[in-house]
């Protein structure tokens, strides 16, 4: 496109942040859980933010998403900021949270009309979409048993439902694929691919590298609270060496071998075998 014939709107509309953090830290105590950490993520983009166990990832998580207040630093989602429009923006996203926080004692068609009526849809426009979610989500044989008598891979879908069911234009994602079988975890890929063509900006922590890999345009790495690498995969695989993360020099590294490059920088030693085992 040429500048000097860009629509400034268009211009506008594509340079808009759906998620922006500034110098956002969180303690607890003494203990500061994520510390200084900047980024930005563009509307419309399939973000991957990743880090060892305890770097940060869900305490991040739960400040962009309004759950817990920063220490010091700013939070904007959709260009604003949580305060006097705290709930119309909390309408504007969904969360599948680490612990998913479902009401055990409610079926799954009672939860998604109890979660749908709580972001503001009407009675009929609920109950249509609790009967499409269930059916897609292979819930909807389910619909007379109780949420705790539900198998972890069938709660994961019933999270991940009621994230969507107000058709958020942000979406929160921790763990989504963890003990999800593989075909409910292809179902669901698909269903994330379709809400990234249809402008919706999804943020995705896993543990399972290549599914982000396969997933996510851009990535964040944060590692003992702390930021390490943010950006496009191909601008992170500039900034690794081949050999330095024990690649071939000729080929492409893998995400997982720039995030152990990344991340194991200066990592201490382990033993690599249990003594009664050797």
């Amino acid at each position: 496109m040429d500048v000097e014939n860009e629509d400034p709107s268009e211009s506008g509309r594509l340079n808009d942040k759906a998620i922006s953090c500034q110098r956002l830290t969180r303690c607890f105590g003494t203990f500061t859980a994520v510390n200084d950490v900047s980024f930005s993520v563009a509307r419309g983009q399939f973000f991957g933010f990743l880090g060892p166990n305890g770097a940060g990832k869900s305490t991040t998580i739960k400040m962009l998403t309004g759950l817990l207040e920063p220490t010091s630093g700013q939070v904007q989602i959709l260009g604003r900021d949580f305060g006097a429009s705290a709930l119309a923006l909390k309408r504007q996203i969904g969360v599948v949270p680490e612990g998913m926080a479902l009401l055990g004692r409610l079926t799954a068609p009672e939860y998604l009309r109890f979660v749908g009526r709580m972001y503001g849809l009407d009675q009929e426009t609920t109950s249509r979409r609790t009967e499409e979610l269930l059916e897609f989500m292979s819930l909807a044989n389910e619909s007379k048993k109780l949420i705790t008598d539900f198998s972890h891979g069938m709660q994961k879908k019933l999270a991940l439902a009621a994230a969507v069911i107000h058709g958020p234009k942000v979406l929160f994602l921790d763990e989504p694929f963890e003990g999800v079988d593989a075909l409910a975890s292809g179902t669901l890929k698909a269903m994330l691919q379709g809400m990234i063509h249809r402008g919706v900006t999804i943020f995705l922590t896993s543990h399972v590298l290549e599914i982000v890999e396969r997933l996510c345009s851009h990535v964040a790495i944060i590692h003992k609270g702390r930021l390490v690498a943010h950006g496009s995969l191909d601008e992170l695989r500039a900034g690794v060496s081949p050999h330095s993360a024990g690649g071939a020099a000729s080929g492409k590294l893998t995400l997982e071998e720039m995030f152990l490059s990344i991340v194991g920088a200066g990592h201490e030693s382990v033993p690599q075998e249990l003594s009664w085992l050797a």
